[in-house]
């Protein structure tokens, strides 16, 4: 009867006793005191000894539009400062523009360079933990959200200010450059296009003109032709007309000399005899027919025979001879070609050239000296911060502490549940009778 309540004290119990729990870490209070001390002073000392990293940052933004507006303006080349920005952003993250500021600057270097590592090896330990590019949220495609920022992390030692401004300022350099050769190749393609079109233009004068030289000494040469043809014809029928003559004065002259006429008469003179007494006779004769050549009388008929018989050249005898010759001299020389041949600047005779001429004299005073051109504004540079970013002493401290006080509450508890197994001893056997009984 009085072992039973003793039993019932000893019985295992599903329930949790949170006062003896506490109870018992209460009695084991120096071993988590001493447990969170030292987790503290664990922490403090990685707080004092570990390697200060410090960061800094630099903000980019858009660049006024008056900065490019001149280029802009240039009709070649257009650039907004939104994609100037995000020119200079990827120029900011890529490879080759990293690697280059590092070989161009390796003063600034040397702390990252390893004995036994090449210069590609120390940038990439450099690369792929030092220099972070920020971009802003694409959801928010407000003005306020256009902005580029460059953060870099180094230890202490190391002017990252230096670093980090002078990246910046390269990359924007690099980027000038590279606007500059892309309107540079830009320029020079145009200048090469209009040059072709001057020069098509050009052989299409050149052209145009031997064909029309050619065409006016062809026409001449078919003139002279005509003209020579009808001055043979012509005088072939000068010379048919003076035969004609000469035979139609050979026939007069012999029905004058049959008749008796030596000088010039008329049909009324023949009768003059029956008015030989009457001194005083006017005769008058009214015909309108003409009077044969015979009537000339033999002296002056043989008289012209003879000056036609003694021409050399009936050219005199025709008007149009001598017209026919003044058309051929006027052939010798074609002034038109004369002219056409004499140019001395024949490329102010192309047709539709002007605005290309236009177009290039612009093109050849474009400034494509980009060596002035602001991309992009440098809205807050890297400045030499105050305090690392790690290590967070503060932080480290609490979460050591706060360590070391969990460490020491599992091993209080620990050590109250083992002693409390010890003193009770196993209890299977008891277990197996209360299950039993029940």
């Amino acid at each position: 009867m009085n072992s039973t309540p003793q039993l019932h004290q000893h019985l295992p119990s599903d329930e949790i006793d949170l006062f003896e729990l506490f109870h018992a870490i209460w009695k084991q209070k120096r071993l988590v005191i001493g447990c969170t001390i030292l987790a503290g002073l664990l922490g403090i000392g990685y707080a004092v000894l570990a390697p200060r990293v410090y960061q800094v940052s630099s903000v980019l933004r858009p660049a006024a539009i008056n900065e490019l507006d001149a280029l802009n303006r240039s009709e070649v080349y257009k650039l907004p400062p939104a994609d100037a920005l995000a020119k200079v952003g990827a120029q900011l993250e890529s490879y080759e523009a990293r690697l280059g500021f590092f070989r161009a600057n390796p003063a600034l270097f040397e702390a990252f360079q390893r004995p036994g590592q090449s210069l590609e090896q120390s940038f990439e330990a450099f690369n792929r933990n030092a220099i972070n590019l920020v971009l802003p949220d694409p959801k928010r495609p407000d003005a306020l959200n256009n902005y580029v920022r460059l953060e870099m992390q180094y230890p202490k030692g190391i002017d990252g200010v230096a670093i980090l401004n002078g990246f910046v300022d390269y990359t924007i350099a690099l980027q000038r450059e590279q606007v500059g050769a892309d309107l540079k190749v830009i320029v020079n393609n145009r200048l090469n296009e209009l040059k072709g079109k001057i020069d098509a233009a050009r052989s299409n004068y050149e052209t145009s003109k031997a064909a029309k030289i050619a065409r006016l000494l062809e026409a001449d040469k078919v003139k002279r032709a005509r003209l020579r043809d009808e001055l043979t014809a012509l005088r072939l029928q000068l010379k048919m007309e003076r035969n004609g003559q000469l035979a139609e004065l050979d026939e007069a002259i012999s029905i004058a000399r049959s008749v008796g006429i030596k000088n010039p008469t008329v049909p009324a003179a023949m009768g003059e005899d029956a008015y030989r007494g009457s001194s005083q006779v006017m005769r008058t004769v009214v015909t309108n027919q003409k009077l044969p050549l015979y009537f000339m009388g033999t002296a002056l008929l043989e008289a012209e025979r003879k000056a036609l018989q003694q021409r050399t050249n009936d050219d005199f005898t025709n008007t149009r001879v001598a017209e026919i010759g003044k058309e051929l001299r006027m052939l010798d020389v074609n002034r038109e070609v004369e002219v056409l041949n004499s140019r001395q600047n024949e490329d102010v005779f192309l047709q539709g050239v002007e605005p290309l001429w236009a177009e290039e004299a612009r093109l050849r005073g474009l400034n494509i000296d980009m060596s002035a051109l602001k991309l992009v504004t440098v809205d807050r540079q890297a400045q030499a911060p105050l305090n690392p970013i790690k290590p967070k002493g503060a932080l480290i401290v609490a979460l050591s502490v706060v360590g070391g006080l969990m460490l020491g509450l599992l091993l209080a508890l620990t050590r109250h549940f083992v002693q409390l197994r010890r003193e009770n001893g196993p209890f299977s056997g008891l277990d197996d009778r209360r299950l039993s009984r029940r």
